[in-house]
């Protein structure tokens, strides 16, 4: 079964937006466990203009599911992951003023940058997934600095849908295929929604995992959050 992982910075940002709290981002997170999520995301920046450090804190004795902490492995998100200890670290490359994550990591080029973190975080008992684009040589050199899982990326996979599916996908399951053989887990996010996640699950095989936030939280505005998750994991049926 392929897991559904909430991302819930895009909660976070509407409370910044007017400061206070609220919404309450702890209490969200309680909330989409209690509506059916098998997993909570946070993605916290330098700059806190969403998910806050202190909210990792928090939110450390509160997620009751899987709990996937994302940022670029700079020492402050180790310290971080060293505190919390979350089921999974996912390794991106932004920088630190990136909007959002936009390319998966050079895992060649950064394979013995890539290698000391992913040993230092696994020695913390924390499991490791590398942000990747759908693309056999970065797969491969995911394996090659012993991560545990990678995380597609699918923003490419999700612009292409919109005017050839077949294609789209075709990158992504050449590249999950690869993956299994190699022994790493496969795990999926960006800008995958209710139009396109079915089809990606259908044709991804070994998919162990599934981040979304930016589109189930757009939903959930019109649907309400319950609804929205429970649409959400029927996609993964």
């Amino acid at each position: 079964m392929t897991r559904l992982s909430v991302n819930i910075n895009k909660i976070a940002t509407l409370r910044n937006a007017r400061g206070g709290n609220n919404p309450n981002v702890i209490q969200a997170a309680i909330d989409c466990e209690r509506f059916g999520a098998q997993g909570i995301t946070v993605h916290p920046r330098p700059d806190e203009r969403h998910i806050r450090y202190a909210d990792v804190l928090q939110l450390k004795d509160v997620v009751k599911t899987e709990f996937n902490i994302e940022g670029y492995p700079d020492d402050r998100f180790l310290k971080l992951i060293s505190e919390v200890k979350p089921a999974q670290a996912t390794l991106v490359p932004d920088k630190p003023d990136a909007i959002t994550s936009n390319a998966g990591w050079d895992t060649l080029k950064h394979a013995d940058f890539l290698s000391n973190v992913v040993e230092e975080i696994k020695n913390m008992g924390v499991r490791v997934s590398v942000f990747v684009d759908p693309a056999l040589r970065m797969v491969e050199g995911a394996a090659r600095v012993h991560t545990d899982r990678i995380e597609l990326y699918t923003e490419p996979y999700a612009r292409e849908f919109l005017v050839s599916r077949e294609i789209a996908i075709k990158p992504y399951m050449e590249s999950a295929k690869l993956a299994h053989q190699l022994g790493l887990g496969i795990n999926a996010g960006h800008d995958l929604d209710l139009h396109n996640l079915s089809f990606f699950h259908k044709n991804i095989p070994h998919l162990e995992e599934v981040s979304i936030g930016h589109a189930l939280i757009c939903d959930a505005l019109y649907l309400g959050l319950e609804n929205a998750i429970q649409l959400y994991l029927r996609q993964l049926l």
